[in-house]
């Protein structure tokens, strides 16, 4: 409810905005703009709908007459409606013809506001409010917010296109808009915090507010426990204070599922009962909403479920018990498993692991529940088939355990000999497809490879999941080799047998080492596209690949970090490592090294090694090798410790690690750091140089590699320490020369990070030989080499002249998803958001004219 003041010009009470208001003028523009003669909002409780309609009645023209009614959402008589709004009008008790009759002949602009209508169903009030409307006085507005949506004749309303209505998910404030009300916050703080509220509360003005209120400390501190009393109280005096017992406890039972329907509320409230209490509490707008865009399946509103979770529920576990035993009957097992464990039915939820596949293991928070089944409950329960060791050897390689998982994988001989030789093989073969990949990710290539080779010659057809992961394992092998086109060959036939099988999953995680791949050969816009394409599919999943999802967006972080797109990065970088820490993902040490990374470059080393710090405490709190870890955070520190001037530590460092790389015993790089290897080798050079020693690598021998591989990215970084080595010689031919093609490579690929990375290291150097008469902004240079493809310059030029996306369809002769991809793929490439940022970019760098 929105406070009451009198006002200068107007007689009356009308409403006061808070001190605290953001306007929404996204909202408050199109409502004000129809011509409509009704304004519906319709929300739950805390969604903003009585500032929105004090907003638009401030706005209204000064020769209007405008009338606020605050209901309060009691349950008003028809007759006590008529009173209420004959004083608003200021009229004499009416009844109600001569109320519609005065209505009809009403000859002034007229706003009538009615706010927070009644929350209860109450058909009679419904209905005179239904011949309210059906007045057809032009001169008559009416504005119009509740919590539930009346039963009207909305249709015919509709139909005469006099409705213009908001829903709940329209009104949820914008991260930009959070970032607003942060203005009192530290400049680097905003956009993070802004985030992580808008996460936690989907936008929900309530939760946003109460956030502010609370001092962001769960959207600063990711430890904290994110809730507040004063959000339960909210809610309690909001929501609970109004329901009958029963609906209540029905509406905290149904927060703490995943998802419901009418036949599963009837199981478990009752048959002829369940139903209608369900359609009860969605009439209240009581938080639920569509699931996963499905006809037939319900939701709670996701920062209020999460609410409900974290409070103790004592009656809990029968409940999911119950949900459980319908899960089951209706071979729903993925929901059936997550009751199971919520249930605290260990033995029961092992059993349904019987109906998983691999693929399961990468949906939601499988993997953390899986490792901690595994913790609790031993090898006696957790391992009783190979099916079930493959499902936990999975989990524990995918955070990182290899010496569980290779105790796991052990236990496979305990199901040898097979009854036949068929199947004994295929067991063999199970188990060289695991070992394989716990070699690879141990960086031991050469048995890594022979494992995977022997197991695909074994494998039959049924075990095509392993067959991919073995071929996923050799591409990234041969990434890391730079044998690009034997890559390319072994991700396409992956790739092939994925969608043969219509695994849109697998498709994914193929799609992540494609990434790679087009990453290497410099077209970093391509794998964006690919990349924000693949989330988009994924994200439209009934069953969510969290995991998956986590990995992509630090994969696109990565993606824009490195074309000079740092506050894009930021955001990828912030949600994947939200979603790796959620899924107990090794991969998660990535999300801090972006941050590190974003956070030198805008030279705040201190917090750049704070998150480098967290990284390695989280890496050893979890038990995870420091061969996945150590040698990355010594080239990234190096790197840092090289910015700052401080070669004599990167010297020790990467000297240091570089002899776990080379060598009889050597390992190879991470499957996730392709250029681990060659970045220690240059900048141990880089250090060299600094401390007057001859260095051990030629950087030519380096250069010609990687450009002899189609390396594009390592052509460009070690192009720009040639031109460093020769400044630091005083060979100012050779630097101007290499200088000209190190730009004409930046331009070409878009690698602006590697730009960024060397002006930390020379400033003064990049200052001198980017200030002169002759040279050109990095803006202009890209324009030669246009990063779009001739039929992106094509939409994009139509999009320049101002055509929607079914006029482009229409003019090219091509699909209107066509079309939104051809979009999307522009936005990555140019690094904006929306069509008109496009434009502007393609136009400053001379792409459009």
């Amino acid at each position: 409810m929105t406070a009451m003041t009198p006002c200068l010009d107007r007689p009356g009470f009308l409403p006061r905005l808070s001190s605290h208001h953001l306007p929404r003028t996204r909202l408050s523009e199109p409502l004000l703009a129809s011509p409509a003669r009704v304004k519906l909002l319709c929300a739950p409780a805390g969604s903003g709908k009585s500032a929105l309609l004090a907003e638009c009645l401030l706005q209204a023209p000064a020769q209007y007459r405008v009338v606020w009614l605050a209901l309060s959402g009691v349950a008003l008589s028809r007759a006590e409606l008529c009173l209420r709004l004959a004083q608003a009008l200021q009229l004499p008790a009416v009844d109600e013809p001569a109320l519609l009759a005065h209505l009809a002949r009403v000859q002034a602009p007229t706003w009538l506001f009615v706010d927070d209508y009644c929350r209860v169903p109450a058909p009679e009030l419904d209905g005179l409010l239904d011949q309210l409307l059906a007045v057809s006085n032009p001169l008559i507005t009416w504005w119009l917010s509740g919590r539930r949506r009346p039963h009207c004749n909305w249709p015919r309303l509709l139909l005469d296109d006099e409705l213009h209505e908001f829903e709940g998910r329209t009104l949820a404030l914008t991260a930009a808009e959070i970032e607003q009300l942060l203005r009192h916050f530290e400049a680097p703080l905003v956009a993070k915090t802004a985030r992580r509220i808008f996460q936690r509360s989907d936008g929900w003005c309530a939760a946003v507010r109460i956030a502010l209120l609370d001092g962001c400390q769960w959207a600063k501190d990711p430890n904290h426990p994110g809730r507040t009393a004063t959000l339960l109280d909210y809610l309690q005096h909001e929501l609970f204070a109004s329901l009958p017992a029963e609906l209540a406890e029905a509406w905290q039972v149904l927060a703490h599922l995943p998802r419901f329907n009418a036949s599963l509320c009837e199981h478990l409230f009752g048959a002829g009962e369940g139903a209608c209490w369900m359609h009860e509490l969605q009439l209240r707008g009581c938080f639920i909403e569509d699931w996963q865009a499905s006809p037939d399946w319900l939701q709670v509103f996701a920062p209020l479920r999460q609410l409900m979770r974290d409070e103790p529920w004592p009656a809990g576990r029968s409940w999911h018990r119950r949900a459980c035993q319908w899960f089951c009957a209706e071979e729903d097992w993925q929901a059936a498993f997550e009751q199971a464990l919520l249930a605290e039915e260990f033995e029961v939820a092992i059993s349904l692991l019987q109906h998983f596949s691999l693929e399961h293991v990468f949906l939601g928070q499988n993997v953390v529940w899986l490792l901690r089944l595994h913790e609790q409950q031993g090898d006696e329960l957790m391992l009783g088939s190979p099916h079930l060791v493959g499902l936990v050897t999975a989990a524990l390689l995918f955070a990182g355990r290899f010496d569980q998982a290779a105790s796991c994988i052990a236990q496979l001989e305990r199901f040898a000999p097979q009854p036949t030789a068929t199947q004994q093989r295929q067991l063999l073969a199970r188990w060289q497809a695991q070992m394989g990949w716990l070699l690879h990710l141990q960086g031991r290539m050469t048995p890594a490879r022979e494992h995977f080779l022997q197991a695909l010659d074994a494998l039959a057809a049924e075990a095509w999941p392993a067959r991919l992961l073995c071929l996923s394992g050799l591409t990234q092998q041969a990434l890391l080799n730079a044998e690009l086109e034997t890559a390319q060959a072994l991700n396409r036939e992956a790739l092939c047998l994925a969608r043969a099988q219509n695994s849109l999953l697998f498709e994914g995680l193929l799609e992540l080492d494609h990434a790679q791949l087009l990453e290497q050969r410099g077209a970093a816009g391509r794998a964006e596209s690919l990349l924000a394409n693949i989330h988009e599919l994924l994200s439209q999943q009934l069953d969510p690949a969290t995991p998956l999802l986590g990995r992509i967006a630090l994969r696109r972080g990565r993606l824009a970090l490195s074309q000079g797109q740092d506050e894009r990065a930021a955001g990828f970088f912030d949600s994947g490592l939200y979603e790796c820490l959620r899924s107990q993902d090794k991969r998660v040490l990535y999300g801090f090294l972006g941050q590190a990374q974003l956070a030198a470059n805008q030279g705040d080393y201190d917090q750049a090694f704070i998150r480098l710090r967290d990284a390695e405490r989280l890496m050893q709190q979890r038990q995870i090798p420091d061969t996945v870890y150590r040698g990355v955070l010594l080239q990234v520190s190096s790197q840092f410790w090289l910015q700052q001037g401080r070669p004599e530590l990167a010297h020790e460092a990467l000297s240091r690690v570089l002899r776990h790389y080379r060598g009889p015993n050597a390992r190879q790089a991470p499957p996730a750091t392709l250029e681990l290897i060659a970045r220690i080798e240059y900048l141990l050079v880089l250090a060299q140089v600094h401390l007057g020693r001859k260095p051990h690598v030629q950087i030519d021998e380096l250069l010609c590699h990687a450009r002899d591989h189609g390396m594009a990215n390592l052509e460009t970084e070690l192009q720009l320490v040639q031109v460093e080595l020769a400044w630091l010689a005083g060979d100012e031919t050779t630097a101007r020369e290499g200088w000209q093609k190190a730009r004409e490579l930046i331009a070409r690929w878009h690698l602006q990070q590697a730009l960024t990375e060397v002006t930390l290291r020379q400033p003064e150097r990049v200052r001198q030989v980017s200030d002169g008469p002759s040279k050109l902004p990095l803006s202009h240079q890209m324009s030669d080499v246009s990063p779009l493809s001739s039929r992106e310059l094509e939409v994009l030029e139509l999009i320049a002249q101002g055509n929607s996306n079914q006029q482009i369809a229409e003019q090219l002769y091509i699909s209107l998803h066509t079309v939104k991809t051809h979009a999307r793929r522009i936005h990555g490439k140019l690094g904006v958001a929306r069509r008109t940022q496009a434009v502007a970019r393609a136009k400053s760098l001379g792409i459009v004219g």
